[in-house]
């Protein structure tokens, strides 16, 4: 009997042992639904407002504004220098110091893009430069370029100069790796952003002539000529005629032999005329010539048709009957600033040339 009065209290105990139980767990449970709720965890709970269509709508929290994002980044910034000054000392180095540098990258390139989102180019840039820097101490060639052409993307907006100085490092490193197609696309971008940024032609032209360099080294012509085109452009501007008729000369006669860019060759042929036509009128004579033996059809082009009613407006010294052939060829095919100016420098000779015989 006494035993059976044991068993009773002993069950007894275990049951108010395991309520008291239940209760801390709900207890714990609502503190920590109570904490979500305080700091943003379950909207739910809280009842967040929706939009008309159902969507919930976004919360103040969610909208932090750019200095908001600019603090955020500049916190990883920090975070990102401890980890690389822990990586370099003595006990850093023993235990998993290379981790350490890859999060210190993971960290820049997280600051880089917060910097983005608050439109601070120049930190952004420097961030992805960071980056840049730590993958080249642990040889990951490829992350490194990368980086560097994200902070040249970044300082292309703020700092001209800088973005050529991100870019040519990840050529550099392009280059080193045989990837010559990847540089050339670089170079292009270094050329336009002196083309229109800093407008230093002889620069621009120096880096289309390197992107074609390295296009025809792998083979491919389409896109060097692009690139020679733009020299030859920029070339004739400069009065470097010779170096301008050499190229369009070279892509006039690749294109005739090309079934899809047979219909360009005229075009081509037709700058490099109007360049003789700058150097001398006799010049310009033989070269219409010789890219009719070379390319029949442009014989019958408007091109060549102009061409030699300009060479014979020339001879006659008729500076009317040229205007009024360039005129007439303007109003079916339009004259673009190239041209114009082309077509301006060789009217002058002519009236020059008036003027010297009255």
């Amino acid at each position: 009997m006494v035993s059976f009065s044991l068993y009773i209290a002993h069950q007894f105990v275990i049951r108010c042992l395991h309520v008291l139980s239940l209760n801390n767990k709900t207890k714990t449970l609502r503190h920590n639904l109570r904490r979500k709720v305080m700091f943003g965890g379950c909207s739910f709970l809280r009842g967040a407002p929706e939009r008309s269509n159902g969507v919930p709508a976004p919360t103040s929290d969610t909208k932090m504004d750019n200095s908001g994002k600019e603090k955020e980044a500049t916190a990883l910034m920090a975070e990102a220098e401890k980890k690389m000054k822990s990586s370099q000392s003595f006990f850093g180095a023993l235990f998993g110091g290379s981790s350490k540098m890859e999060e210190a990258c993971d960290l820049y390139v997280r600051a880089a893009n917060m910097y983005k989102m608050a439109k601070n180019w120049c930190a952004a840039g420097n961030a992805f430069s960071q980056a840049a820097h730590l993958h080249l101490q642990m040889q990951s060639k490829h992350d490194a370029a990368t980086n560097f052409i994200d902070a040249g993307n970044a300082f292309k907006k703020a700092d001209p100069q800088e973005a050529i100085n991100c870019l040519n490092r990840a050529i550099e490193i392009y280059t080193d790796m045989g990837r010559f197609t990847i540089a050339a696309k670089h170079h292009i971008t270094i050329a336009e952003i002196y083309e229109t940024e800093l407008v230093d032609i002889d620069k621009a032209i120096a880096h289309y002539e390197q992107a074609a360099d390295y296009y025809k080294g792998e083979e491919s012509t389409s896109s060097a000529n692009k690139c020679l085109l733009k020299v030859a452009t920029y070339a004739a501007q400069l009065e470097q005629y010779q170096k301008a008729i050499e190229i369009y000369e070279q892509v006039g006669t690749h294109a005739m032999d090309s079934t899809l860019l047979k219909y360009s060759a005229k075009d081509h042929f037709f700058k490099a005329a109007l360049c003789h036509f700058c150097v001398d009128m006799l010049n310009a004579k033989l070269a219409v010539q010789k890219y009719e033996e070379m390319f029949p059809a442009f014989s019958d082009s408007r091109e060549c048709k102009l061409l030699k009613k300009l060479l014979d407006a020339y001879e006659e010294q008729n500076v009317d009957a040229y205007t009024d052939s360039v005129k007439e060829f303007d109003t079916i095919s339009r004259l673009d600033q190239w041209l114009t100016t082309m077509l301006l420098r060789i009217k002058k000779t002519i009236q020059d040339d008036e003027n010297d015989l009255r």
